[in-house]
């Protein structure tokens, strides 16, 4: 087996064979793409106390995807950590007052958001491939129903994007589950139509579900989640990458709306044309 040789390929090595992983290694896999910068630099030790696993373990992982040992893994997360600079997550730590004697206002507060917020919105610009928007964005076009499905924090997104949709005479139908009819609203997806399903961690499983089964009946899909080893990464024909930081333990969704009302301009523009 040939190890990965830059992170991107790792990424994507990670997510195709996380299926067939071992529990243990599922953990390590997951702990590693939510946590590039401590893999770039913590010792085998340091990572196997915070992601809750032996040492060995990671030993183990590494020689999983081809590679000598796990200090060659280490080199791919360093040579992204160099080439990115700064994670945006680690970014955000510096925002965080966690001093237990500050006092904390209103405006302290706000600024915290503010800043997660900005963070959090220079990440976009680097996670959204162009080439999957765009791909987005033609099946969108294309169909004749956009059905859209979002639960808990996702739901405003897809609230607003019906909204937006109709504003621009494109016929869509927003799956709210009112009265526990969600799946019987599902149903109503055809050939023709399209879903455009939103969901985070922990991830909805009714719109995890109905993202499959459209995937199944050979209806176009696209999506916007947080990774991918993002259930709905897996089963969609695009997915859009978007990650809102947490703050004082809430995450705000500036990011995933930035990314929803683009979407809506460049529809608007391709309707047009």
């Amino acid at each position: 087996m040939i190890a990965p040789g830059s992170y991107e390929e790792l990424r994507n090595e990670l997510a195709t064979r996380h299926e067939d992983l071992s529990k243990r290694l599922k953990q390590i896999a997951e702990y590693a793409l939510d946590n590039p910068n401590d893999m770039a630099l913590e010792t085998v030790s340091g990572i196997a106390e915070r992601a809750s696993v032996q040492p060995s373990s990671l030993i183990r992982f590494a020689k999983a995807f081809g590679y000598s040992g796990f200090s060659e893994m280490q080199r791919v997360f360093r040579t992204h950590l160099v080439e990115s600079g700064a994670n945006y997550k680690e970014r955000i730590r510096s925002f965080g007052r966690d001093d237990e004697t500050a006092e904390y206002t209103r405006n302290i507060v706000l600024d915290d958001f503010v800043d997660g917020g900005i963070a959090a919105l220079d990440n976009l610009r680097e996670v959204v491939d162009p080439d999957k928007f765009e791909a987005a964005i033609k099946y969108l076009g294309e169909a004749d129903v956009i059905y859209l499905a979002a639960q808990r924090r996702s739901f405003p997104v897809a609230s607003y994007l019906a909204y937006a949709f109709a504003q621009l005479d494109k016929r869509c139908v927003l799956i709210d589950g009112n009265g526990g009819m969600f799946f019987e609203q599902g149903r109503s997806i055809r050939k023709g139509d399209a879903l455009l399903a939103i969901s985070f961690k922990s991830y909805s499983p009714e719109v995890v579900q109905l993202v499959k089964e459209t995937r199944e009946n050979n209806i176009p899909v696209v999506s916007i989640s947080d990774g991918v080893l993002s259930p709905l990464t897996q089963n969609s024909d695009v997915c859009l990458e978007v990650e809102d930081i947490e703050v004082h333990a809430f995450r705000s969704l500036a990011a995933t709306m930035t990314l929803a009302l683009t979407l809506v301009v460049a529809l608007g523009r391709q309707l047009q044309e």
